[in-house]
């Protein structure tokens, strides 16, 4: 007699427990491109179908088209009776706003927003997503959001796409992140180094979507010529065929479609069992995110094959031999975001990020032609007669700046990479605001309180400049005032014109 299986579980906090393989809703805006929204009703109807199988979890975000509602409308008919004897689904959603203030009326009307289609008292778990670094209204989102929590308008908070530098940047402001989402699978092991290490040392859990490559990690893939560009019709297909480029193209993919296939006949089971059973033994997993065409495509009976897969030595050996043979996704989780080359569904989203609010913004310096200025909202510009950043002709200096947020707010207090790393965001918006960037700049100039810190500073230094290579001076210095362990300096040269 053969036992029947159902999805494993994890706690994420003890009143928090979620199938390990998370339905996610981001295929329902695909779904509606170009049509009108899914039936609510019929669409509920397939998620009870998942609940009844145990994967009663769900992913979605503020922008997956009408997912929300349909899950409001699943959670309305559990509510009713229609799940009995089981626990009550779980919905996960995302707040992306636009960068901008971070008011907490903002923030609320947010949380609301998602709250009522739901229609829940408070939301199980809300995961922040933000455009760019440069903007430090992150930070007042999150204490927001964490404000929210202790009211019980929503249960737990993450972030969805945040790098190493910056969850670790959240932590140690005190904020209680629960989960990070990002992109994780055989294709994409960025999240395996330094985001896990985070994670692993502060307790947070990692949702992985992106584990099956959008269907490309598959059989029906394996040993197929690569397809034309027609093939490619839906946004997941589409993302991911971006992300097998950047390691190597189709060759790169068969060669990891191949090992999968070697590993899943000895076990028996599918290609996809054992990409998800990969990412999900990765300690810093919690669970990872399949995604769902709701009536028309549902892999439940297959993604029960993960749960009993035990990988062996001989197993990853094979995976690390096609790894080997690939080239890594460039950057950091999140990357594909802010930067190119932009792994995304929509490709190159250089005019969507111009287009956002800048943190900080120049002025003309009255009768001196061609000066501009900066200023970052701190108390001491002010006070003391100068600017955070300023532009003469084609020079821009940006002044010795502090891990200073807003008026006074002192970020990372005792720890200089935490602070390194806000003040090179802030060093960067100040540049934008003169028409310049980190890419525009020839020397920069760091001044720590403890030459101890060095390595740690330099680390955070080099992944904003590891490509650019500015002149560097490091100094120790007497001491800092007040609470920073580092304040940094720099100039930069461009021709391009302040932003108007």
């Amino acid at each position: 007699m053969t036992a029947v299986r159902t999805p494993e579980r994890v706690r994420l906090a003890p009143d928090l427990e979620i199938s390990r393989i998370v339905t996610g809703l981001w295929q329902v805006g695909d779904m509606e491109r170009d049509r009108a929204p899914l039936d609510p009703d019929a669409a509920s109807t397939v998620l009870l179908d998942y609940a009844r199988a145990g994967f009663d979890t769900f992913d979605m975000a503020d922008h997956y088209g009408s997912a929300e509602l349909i899950a409001g409308r699943l959670l309305e008919r559990v509510r009713a009776g229609a799940l009995p004897d089981r626990p009550m689904p779980l919905a996960f959603t995302k707040w992306c706003p636009t960068p901008g203030p971070m008011t907490a009326a903002v923030v609320r009307e947010g949380v609301e927003r998602s709250r009522a289609r739901l229609g829940v008292e408070a939301i199980d778990l809300l995961q922040f997503h933000w455009w760019s670094f440069e903007h430090p209204g992150y930070l007042d989102a999150m204490q927001e959001l964490a404000r929210l929590r202790e009211e019980g308008v929503v249960r737990h908070i993450g972030v969805t796409n945040f790098d190493a530098a910056h969850l670790r940047l959240l932590l140690l402001q005190g904020i209680p992140v629960a989960t990070n989402q990002v992109s994780f699978s055989v294709l994409d092991r960025r999240a395996a180094g330094e985001l896990s290490q985070v994670c692993l040392e502060h307790g947070v859990r990692l949702l992985a979507y992106g584990t099956l490559g959008g269907g490309l990690v598959s059989s029906r893939w394996l040993g197929r010529p690569e397809p034309a560009p027609g093939e490619i019709g839906d946004w997941s297909k589409m993302k991911y065929s971006r992300f097998v480029e950047s390691i190597g193209g189709w060759k790169a993919l068969q060669g990891i479609l191949g090992a999968l296939d070697s590993i899943a006949r000895r076990h028996g089971v599918s290609i996809s069992n054992v990409a998800t059973r990969w990412v999900l033994d990765h300690p810093a997993v919690a669970a990872t995110i399949v995604g769902a065409r709701l009536g028309e495509r549902e892999h439940r009976a297959d993604n029960l094959g993960v749960f009993g897969l035990v990988l062996d030595d001989a197993d990853r050996a094979r995976l690390d031999e096609a790894f080997a043979a690939t080239r890594p996704v460039p950057g950091d989780c999140g990357d594909e975001y802010r930067r190119p080359p932009f792994l995304t569904a929509s490709g190159d989203l250089s005019h969507h990020l111009e287009a956002m609010p800048r943190a900080f913004a120049a002025t003309p310096v009255d009768g001196r032609p061609g000066r501009w200025r900066v200023s970052s909202g701190s108390r001491w510009e002010p006070v003391c007669g100068y600017s955070r950043a300023v532009r003469v002709g084609d020079r821009v200096l940006v002044s010795g700046t502090t891990a200073t947020h807003g008026a006074d707010e002192v970020v990372c207090p005792g720890d200089a990479a935490g602070q390194a790393t806000f003040i090179l965001d802030k060093i960067a918006a100040s540049l934008a605001a003169l028409g310049a960037s980190l890419e525009d700049v020839i020397v920069t100039r760091v001044y720590l309180r403890d030459a101890a810190d060095c390595e740690a500073v330099s680390r955070v230094h080099g992944r904003y400049f590891g490509a650019i290579r500015p002149a560097n001076v490091l100094l120790e210095v007497g001491r800092l005032v007040g609470d920073y362990l580092v304040e940094i300096e720099a100039e930069a040269v461009t021709d391009r014109a302040v932003p108007g």
